[in-house]
């Protein structure tokens, strides 16, 4: 357990380490180009340490070389064989590496933790099996531990539902080009979180693959394109960014974020304009992001496109005047807690007035008070509780370790503040 000090005078600048989403993404990628990639600032953490060490599993080699990943990529040919392949509590990896399991010979079993075999997955192996692949769950419950049997994706139509994860399509989507046909990937109903599609098209581009998309609901890949091994830097991470944002708000001070891209194709860069209408004032450079406080005020917002997000706006709607109300964010509940139940519980714990609902949020802001929170291992959880601590005296953290799971430097960066 970890007590935050509180910060009387905030006016700090400090970096973040690149981006989660971008990393996974590069790594996928760089693996099934021909030849060698390097990535520049790309993010050691749990998460990515996962996916980089079931790549290896695959055959394809990894260098660590000081902030960067030396990639050998394969070409696509994967190496056959029998691997179990572990994944923690890594979503990410998890929807990533099964679609990529479907590119070798053979058969693949991916598993994770006890809260990862709660995560949904039957949307994704169905894509993989309409593409000619046998991929199931095990327990038939549509959960992992999943088992992936394949000779390589043979093209096609593939329809999937959009509202449970982005990830399903994003996974489809890097694997798409190393099919023997075209693919067409149709989506159904609402795309939850878009944004984190445009990185994954972002990332094909960089490596020489071009998606064509019909707005959120048709996606071809032509067949015959290969990824081209390159020099890649990783931007910063926004939602990581977004903690040392709130920092500034709720204190009344100032904090700078450098090597940060306000103009980045991640969702979680627009944290700043909701800010600004929640009354902070903002000051944006080409590669800086800068938050002043002032009175905040509640307002209301759609959060689909920013989930990891709304733990960061919680916080900082506890100390706005006001209520915030924050919706369509049901897919929350399959994260690694239930983030909507988590936020509800601890915020109350803190004397805040909070309700939920099945896909919605409301907190009303007033006077906050320390309590002692459990982040049911949510990383999210752990840092956005960690910045109201620096507002209210006593605040403390349980389980503070789990932020190793997207951002091992937290601790030090928000002593910085100090």
């Amino acid at each position: 357990m970890i007590e935050i000090k509180p910060l009387p005078h905030c006016d700090a600048v400090v970096a973040v380490p690149g981006s989660k989403s971008y990393t996974h993404r590069a790594l996928v990628v760089s693996a099934l180009a021909a030849g060698e990639s390097l990535l520049i600032n790309a993010l050691r953490c749990e998460d990515t340490e996962h996916t980089a060490r079931a790549l290896e599993k695959f055959g394809v080699r990894i260098l660590r070389e000081g902030d960067g990943l030396c990639v050998q990529g394969t070409g696509g040919k994967l190496q056959a064989g029998g691997e179990k392949i572990y994944l923690g509590d890594s979503g990410t990896s998890m929807r990533f590496l099964t679609a990529l399991a479907a590119l070798k010979d053979g058969r693949t079993l991916l598993d994770g933790s006890e809260r990862m075999r709660q995560r949904p997955m039957g949307r994704l192996l169905d894509g993989l099996v309409a593409l000619g692949v046998r991929a199931y769950s095990q327990e038939g419950d549509g959960c992992p531990p999943v088992i992936v049997e394949s000779r390589g994706l043979t093209g096609g139509v593939v329809r999937i539902d959009g509202g449970e994860s982005s990830q399903f399509l994003s996974a489809l989507l890097m694997v798409a080009p190393l099919a023997r046909g075209d693919v067409r990937i149709e989506v159904a109903g609402h795309l939850a979180s878009r944004p984190y599609v445009d990185i994954t098209r972002d990332v094909m581009s960089a490596f020489g693959v071009e998606v064509q998309c019909a707005g959120d609901h048709s996606f071809f890949v032509p067949c015959g394109q290969r990824y081209l091994p390159r020099k890649y830097p990783i931007e910063a991470d926004a939602s990581n960014a977004s903690y040392f944002f709130a920092a500034a708000a709720i204190t009344g001070g100032k904090v700078r974020v450098e090597n940060f891209r306000p103009a980045s194709v991640q969702g979680d860069a627009g944290f700043l304009k909701i800010l600004e209408k929640m009354g902070s004032e903002v000051n944006c450079g080409e590669s800086f992001a800068e938050v002043r406080g002032k009175d905040l005020k509640g307002i209301e917002l759609d959060m689909n496109a920013m989930p990891d997000l709304v733990p960061t706006l919680a916080i900082t709607a506890a100390f706005a005047r006001g209520k915030t109300v924050i919706r369509n964010i049901g897919h929350l509940r399959l994260k690694e807690s239930d983030r909507i139940q988590s936020l509800a519980s601890e915020l109350a714990k803190m004397g805040v007035k909070v309700e939920e609902g099945e896909d919605w949020l409301s907190v009303e802001g007033g006077k906050v008070r320390a309590a002692e929170i459990e982040t049911h291992n949510d990383h999210r959880l752990a840092m956005s509780f960690a910045v109201a601590g620096l507002a209210v005296p006593g605040m403390k953290i349980k389980g503070e370790q789990c932020v190793g799971k997207s951002f091992p430097e937290f601790w030090e960066t928000l002593e910085k503040l100090y």
